[in-house]
């Protein structure tokens, strides 16, 4: 097996880029040393099918990877057949503009429970994605539905219903966000056991496989007993990330991790940072050897 691989970068335009546009985000990403960035659809899908085209370029010619996150307005358990028609036409705009891009994942917030049994919600849900997964295939596009570990008890979206979606449905794969299970869990997940029994369930619903793929976003958290409430610095939050970024190494993953703390690139490069520091120390006790080259 090889050795772990992951692309750090940020959701969305680094803050210290020249100019608020995609393409300077991944000018600034490559300068930063850097190799991914998430394009944050979040409002809404503002890119056109031209710009599209010229920020795959950029990505490309900066070795940048790319994915997206959808917009928020997702509901694919509403009461209202609207709201879902609507959630429907969102995430399939965003996969025709990352596709474009040259995006390789779509993230999304898939539903709320309103109170419904979990069970129930999960099948509504998986209809949906069932049918999204065809219509991305039929349209000829290669992009992969990443529906998001959610940050608070009252989301659809815990690791298992994310795992189950993504085994049950061809097209589907999980975005692991270790924040908002941290957060979700009111801060019981956050040693490195707790975090290789994560990588642990992923290997159990998903093979070997998607340990090669993982999809990740990494970011402090304020919480409370309802789950998730603010995106926090790491610095300033109790989220142990080395003990998650060892375990990381230690499963061998590989994939792309997205930052989505307030201080976007500096939590990024130290993520980037403090992995190859890991990996490196591990590749050199492999081989007998304390002095590790910095090869990430």
């Amino acid at each position: 097996m090889g050795r772990a691989v992951l692309f750090f970068g940020t959701a969305g335009i680094p803050h210290s880029a020249k100019k608020r546009s995609s393409i300077e985000g991944i000018v600034r990403i490559r300068a930063l040393g850097l190799t991914a960035m998430e394009l944050q659809f979040v409002r809404r899908v503002a890119m056109g099918e031209e710009s599209a085209r010229r920020v795959c370029h950029a990505a490309k010619e900066n070795g940048v990877r790319l994915s997206a996150h959808a917009p928020y307005y997702i509901n694919f358990n509403s009461k209202d057949a609207e709201i879902v028609k609507a959630s429907r036409e969102r995430l399939l705009e965003a996969t025709r503009i990352a596709a474009l891009c040259g995006a390789r994942s779509v993230v999304f917030h898939a539903a709320s429970y309103h109170h419904d049994p979990p069970p129930a919600v999960y099948q509504r849900v998986k209809a949906q994605l069932e049918s999204l997964a065809d219509q991305v295939r039929d349209e000829g596009r290669d992009v992969c539905l990443r529906p998001e570990t959610s940050g608070r008890p009252s989301q659809f979206g815990d690791l298992d219903e994310v795992l189950r979606l993504s085994a049950e449905v061809d097209g589907v794969s999980p975005c692991i966000d270790f924040g908002h299970v941290h957060a979700r869990t009111g801060g019981a997940l956050n040693t490195y056991a707790q975090f290789g029994a994560v990588l642990d369930r992923v290997r159990q619903f998903l093979g070997d496989s998607a340990l090669q793929d993982m999809h990740i976003h990494v970011q402090g958290m304020a919480y409370s007993q309802a789950g998730e409430q603010k995106h926090l610095d790491l610095a300033g939050s109790d989220l142990h990330y080395e003990a998650l970024l060892q375990a990381l190494v230690d499963w061998n993953v590989s994939g792309t991790a997205i930052c989505e703390s307030p201080n976007l690139e500096k939590d990024a490069v130290l993520l980037k940072n403090t992995f190859c520091r890991l990996r490196n120390r591990q590749s050199a006790l492999r081989n007998g050897s304390f002095l590790a080259r910095n090869i990430c």
